[in-house]
Formats: structure tokens, sequence, C-alpha cells
């Protein structure tokens, strides 16, 4: 017998002795395999197998889910697919970058995503095919995609290669070619891969009325912002090419367009000091001039070919220790609110590009650890997400979080548990103020409009057409639309807007809204 009919009969064995924990598996997987003679198969494989054990009506979703690898990668209820654009020139000269030639600046080539990229030799449509591959091959469902593009300033980018790039991810979704971008967009809201929202990565000084507009058209939902620092000191002596000024005037533009907003911050940066860094940090959410919904934290590190590597080397520079970094962090994590998700902690920089700074790759482990020796609790969104946790309807409460920022009223929906400490789904109503007249008139539908800019369900990512009683679906988003609703019509807005993802616009339609220009809209 072959090893791929090894693997057959084993993974129908695992079929019938229904293990219920990794534990088990890995026990029977070994007793299996030892009867067979052979080293124990590897969970990709068995996998694979159990692909081809399905097709003849073989199922076990619990097997599935024990085989899968690296759950975590959709149990925040979408499956991530992050693609690299191609090497093009950086307007910033900014002095902590790297500046690796034939790489997107900041960029290095050893960085796992940039590595898929070369591969693909940063081909879009390859990329997006390749990631859809890996994360099926390793048991994960693909139906709700989050495309993230990365590779610096997007708005610098030309507009055809953007259009070109980003029609391409779509053909790669909707595993066909569209002759435009409008046709593979309306493709995509009934695709198997379907779209859920866009992510891009740009600079607050490169964010202005009319690129807003045209993020809009190509279907983006999210704005990753490379702030780094707000203090014009250090901004300046790193050479950043902005202020806080810009800043403060990107993040509105923004968020009045409805777009959910990303902060890139980096402590550790020349002219900074673990105090001053902690001091952003919290002006960060007590300012109402910023009020990030996201954060990635990217500790300054040296690498050979940016410019601070000539400032380190003649002693002008000195990144901070493990121990003062580690106790930063800590001290951040503990005023984060809870309306804010804190999605990285570092940068997946290899150890050994690194000259000097922090080479700790599990500094949010180590963080979890002393939380944990003390009894306290980070309170970020994802730190509370619900996953794969169990639950019970009569155990959720609906809550309500009010805040202001940029000129307008934020207002943070959320399904949670009764302690605060798991959070199963929310949304992120904003109502505006003081709205730039020349954004509404590049974008009329959100005149006079409250702005729904995010909802989300938390727990594994449930196929569209499943019937599961997850936390995906249980109502709870449904529930959130129509509390925010109740808020924007008691607030006297007669109507409301969704800055929808693609393959979303379905969701809403059934919900009573409909498209105008690039928006779901809603008459209250």
């Amino acid at each position: 017998m072959n090893q791929t009919n090894i693997e057959k009969q084993i993974v129908q064995q695992l079929i019938k002795a229904k293990p219920t924990d990794s534990r088990e598996l890995n026990y029977l997987v070994k007793k299996l395999a030892s009867g067979y003679k052979i080293p124990s198969p590897k969970r990709i494989k068995l996998l694979s197998a159990y692909h081809k054990l399905v097709k003849s009506g073989n199922r076990d979703l619990g097997l599935k889910k024990l085989l899968k690898k690296r759950e975590i990668r959709t149990l925040s209820g979408v499956a991530v697919v992050a693609v690299l654009t191609k090497p093009y020139k950086c307007p910033g000269e900014c002095v902590f970058c790297p500046n690796e030639k034939k790489m997107p600046k900041s960029y290095l080539s050893n960085e796992p995503a940039v590595m898929r990229a070369i591969l693909c030799k940063f081909d879009p449509f390859k990329q997006v095919q390749m990631r859809l591959r890996a994360l099926a091959m390793t048991g994960h469902d693909t139906d709700k995609c989050e495309l993230i593009i990365m590779g610096g300033t997007w708005t610098y980018l030309p507009h055809k290669y953007q259009e070109w790039f980003i029609k391409r991810c779509f053909d790669a979704f909707n595993q066909k070619v569209a002759k435009n971008l409008a046709q593979a967009q309306k493709w995509n809201e009934t695709m198997k891969f379907r779209v859920i929202g866009i992510t891009l990565e740009t600079r607050p000084d490169y964010i202005n009325i009319p690129e807003i507009k045209r993020m809009r058209e190509l279907g983006a939902t999210r704005v990753e912002l490379g702030v780094q620092a707000i203090d014009d000191k250090i901004l300046k002596l790193t050479k950043r090419g902005h202020l806080t000024k810009e800043i403060i005037e990107a993040t509105k533009l923004l968020k009045d367009a409805g777009f959910k907003i990303s902060y890139h911050m980096m402590p550790n940066l020349p002219g900074s000091t673990p105090a001053k860094d902690y001091r952003m940090f919290y002006q960060l959410f007590h300012d109402q001039n910023y009020q990030p919904d996201m954060l990635k934290i990217y500790p300054c590190v040296v690498t050979d070919t940016a410019k601070i590597y000539k400032w380190y080397k003649a002693r002008k520079f000195k990144p901070y220790s493990d121990k003062q970094l580690l106790d930063l962090l800590i001290k951040i994590k503990k005023i984060i609110p809870p309306y804010v998700r804190l999605s990285r902690i570092i940068r997946d920089i290899p150890s050994e590009s690194i000259v000097a700074g922090n080479k700790i790759s599990n500094l949010r482990q180590l963080i979890a650890e002393k939380f944990q020796k003390t009894g306290e609790f980070c309170q970020c969104i994802r730190c509370r997400e619900a996953r794969n946790r169990e639950f019970r309807i009569k155990n959720i409460e609906l809550r309500t979080k009010e805040y202001r920022a940029s000129d307008g009223l934020e207002y943070f929906l959320s399904y949670e548990s009764k302690d605060k400490k798991t959070l199963f789904a929310f949304l992120r109503l904003r109502l505006a103020k003081n709205q730039d007249i020349s954004l509404l008139k590049e974008l009329p539908e959100l005149k006079d409009a409250a702005l729904i800019r995010e909802v989300h369900t938390y727990g594994e990512l449930i196929p569209i057409k499943s019937k599961n009683k997850a936390v995906q679906h249980i109502g709870l988003g449904k529930k959130l639309i129509a509390q925010a609703e109740k808020i924007a019509k008691k607030s006297g807005y007669k109507k409301i807007a969704v800055i929808s993802g693609i393959g979303v616009r379905q969701y809403y339609k059934k919900l009573g809204y409909h498209l105008q220009n690039t928006y779901m809209v809603k008459n209250l």
C-alpha cells in the first residue's frame, strides 16, 4: 500500500475514533502510523487525505478543525490574504526605513510576505492564488477574505498600476478574468471567494480628497497610516516628511469618508525616550484629533541599509534595552481602550537582518505572561476576540461606548461577555460634524448621513452558506446594525451609509440597503 492510501486509511480510522483534542489526535496518529510501520504523517498530509475522502462522502468537521494548521489565521472571522506591490520609488527619506535594492521601500527580501511576493515576481494574481491555495491546504475556509495590500505609499503609485493591481487581485478571487475592474467587483459580490474588505498602506501627507474618492472606487475600506510619532520634533529629526498637522487632517478626512484607520507607531525613534513614547500613546486615545481604530506597534530597529545605521555606528543613536522596551509595551497595553485593536506588537523582520534593537519575536507572549502574574488583562479588541471559545446567548450583553474623535461622535456598539473579557461582535458608528464641503462634492451620498465604518463578528470563519450556529451565524451583526440605525434616527439623521466591502454588499441588500456610488445606503 502506498503512502497516500495509508494516509487515507488513517484518516478513516480517525473519523471513527473521533478524537476530541490535539493531544488525543497526536496519540492516535502515532499509534495508527506505527501499525503501518511508518513515521507519523504531517497534519497537512492528513488534511489532504481528508479533503479527498470528503468528495466520497466522509466528513467530520471536528476532525478537520483538529487537523487545521495555525487555526488562529481564521479565528478573527476572516481569511487574511496579504500581497505586495512591485518595488517603486518612495517620496519619503525617513532615516529609520530599510532601503534594500529591488525591494519596496521599508521591506526586506527575507520577510515571509516578501519572499512569497518574490516567488510570484510581484504578480498580484499569482500572490492571491498562492495564498488561497496555502490557506485551503492547511484546512482554512476562504469564503470571506480580507485583502491587505502592502508595499509602502500606495497613493504615490501610478493610478493605472493601482487599478491593474487590484483588478488582477479580484480576477484571482473570482477565478476568472474580467474585462475591467467594475466587472470584477460586480462578479465578486456572489463568488466563492468574496473580498469583504481591502486595506491600503500610505502616508498621511499623501491623503487628499481625490485620492480618497479613488480608494473608494478601488474598493478600499481601511487605510493603514504610517504615523510613527505624534511629536513634530521627532518627525523633523527622523526626516519623516510631514508633521502632526498632516496626520490630524488625514485622519479626519478618512473617518468622514467612513474608513477604518490603523496607525503604524514606532517607539524608540531618535529623539524619543520611554517616557516620551508613553505620553504619545496616551495622547493617541485622549486627544480627539487622533483616536485610531487599530494599531501596529513597530519598535525602531537598526538595519544596515537604513540611514540610521550610520547614527548607530557613530553612537548618536542607542536602541532601548529589552527590559526598557518590554516595560514600555506593558504600560502602553494597559491604556489601550476597548474599542482599539492592537494588531501587531513587532514587525516580522528576521533577527539576522537586525543590527541593533529588539530581536525578541514573542514579545506579545511575554507581555501576556506578565499580565497573568499580576491578574490584569488587556482590554484591546484582539485580546478579547471570541475566537473558538464556548458561549451562551444569555451571557452576552450589548454595550455602548461613546467618544469624541476628529470633530465627530463615535459609537462603539458591542456584544460582550458579562465580565467584559470576551468580545463577540462590534460596530463602529460615526456621527460626523463639520464635514469638508469638497469631500461631500466628491462623495455626495455621504451628505447628512450617519456612517457605519465597521461591522465585525468574531469567532471561527464559517462559510457563507453554512448553517452552523457559531458566533458568526447567530444574528449579532444584524442586531448591531439595527441598534446603529436607531441611534442615527434618534440623532436626527435621515439616512445611514456603510463603507461596505465588495463581497458584503449582498448581505446589506437583504437588510434594506442599496448601492449608491460606492457605499451601501439606507433611508431611515
